[in-house]
């Protein structure tokens, strides 16, 4: 089993910044992809954020204030959030992409969340 827990969520001021961070525990033998995601009340979940083997990705809205990172060590993934706007007001969500299992099962495992708030 493979749980996936965020931290880091808040309350800030527009301008200002959060890091959020995202840590994998269990069992899994790799994790191909780390990924934030966030969502408002009556929408899907958005991409932030991702960060495979081979790329990095960033949602045209967070490019340039956002940067996501991973340390393979630590099976934890962080996004740095500056210049914070009220837009970003969301629960952000992390997904990680993992080798599982005895025969080596590709999980998406989705953490439970957590909020952060940008108002003055």
């Amino acid at each position: 089993q493979v749980q996936v827990v965020e931290s880091g969520g808040g309350w800030v001021q527009p301008g200002g910044s959060l890091r959020l961070s995202c840590a994998a525990s269990g069992s899994f033998s790799h994790i191909y992809g780390m990924a934030w995601y966030r969502q408002n009340p009556g929408r899907q979940h958005d991409l932030v954020a991702s960060t495979g083997e081979t790329a990095t990705l960033y949602a045209d809205s967070v490019k340039g204030r956002f940067t996501i990172s991973r340390d393979d060590a630590k099976s934890t993934a962080y996004l740095q959030m500056n210049n914070l706007k009220p837009e970003d007001t969301a629960v952000y969500y992390c997904k990680m992409s993992v080798r599982a299992g005895e025969f080596g099962e590709f999980l998406e495992v989705w953490g439970q969340g957590t909020l952060v708030t940008v108002s003055s």
